[in-house]
């Protein structure tokens, strides 16, 4: 007696329309659930400080939800001309401004609260960087290069000025060079500093993210 061995092939679904969509949608389902998971600290923390915990309190500045992430297309660069990953920033708690080159009165008041304020955040201070993003190509002064230096410098880049206002959002009324734009640690855009802000308000708001975030935002790496 002989045995004959015939290979069968499988039957095609490739013609179905049924089999691809179908594992189409569940991956899209499987990647919403993995971001969820990941975003649900950092939403439930500014959520319970500044949404639901009945303290009678509002917060000064505004809350972004939900918050906007730090594009790739915003062409950092350094000011020679160097291209800035925009990954480099992440780590950090950033309080960004944004503005053209040639810095007027209103400018270099905007530096003087961030440097103010993040000396007022006394230990946790190191936990937040300093950024200024130059939306244009315009030179910037030695003079200027030099009062954004020191122990704590101020991270001066170029951008895309029309990537950042895709990215960034003005109050009704004012231009996107009037804010200071708080920036979480994973690189998403949840503040917004209201124009020709009190420091001092503005400090109890950036403490309540601080504290709200110590459970999950890692030791600072500033001096």
């Amino acid at each position: 007696m002989s045995l004959t061995v015939h290979r069968v092939a499988g039957p095609d679904l490739s013609n179905t329309g049924i089999a691809d969509p179908a594992r189409t949608r569940v991956g899209r389902l499987k990647m919403l659930l993995v971001l969820l998971i990941c975003a649900s600290p950092v939403i439930a923390s500014y959520l319970t400080y500044f949404v639901i915990r009945p303290e009678g309190r509002t917060n000064y500045s505004t809350l972004i939800l939900p918050t906007r992430s730090l594009p790739a297309g915003l062409n950092l660069r350094t000011l020679d001309g160097g291209p800035v990953a925009p990954k480099s920033l992440h780590g950090q708690w950033l309080m960004v401004t944004v503005g053209l080159a040639a810095c007027d009165a209103a400018c270099e008041q905007r530096f003087f609260m961030q440097r103010q304020l993040r000396e007022m955040m006394g230990r946790e201070r190191a936990r937040v960087d300093k950024v200024w993003l130059v939306t244009d190509d315009a030179p910037v002064s030695a003079a200027l290069r030099e009062s954004l230096g020191g122990k704590a410098p101020v991270t001066v880049l170029r951008a895309d000025g029309a990537a950042v206002a895709r990215w960034l959002e003005a109050e009704a009324g004012h231009e996107l060079s009037e804010h200071l734009y708080i920036v979480d640690p994973m690189g998403e855009w949840m503040m917004r500093v209201p124009a020709k802000a009190e420091p001092a308000r503005v400090k109890r708001d950036i403490d309540r993210v601080l504290r709200a975030s110590a459970f999950w935002d890692e030791p600072g790496r500033g001096p």
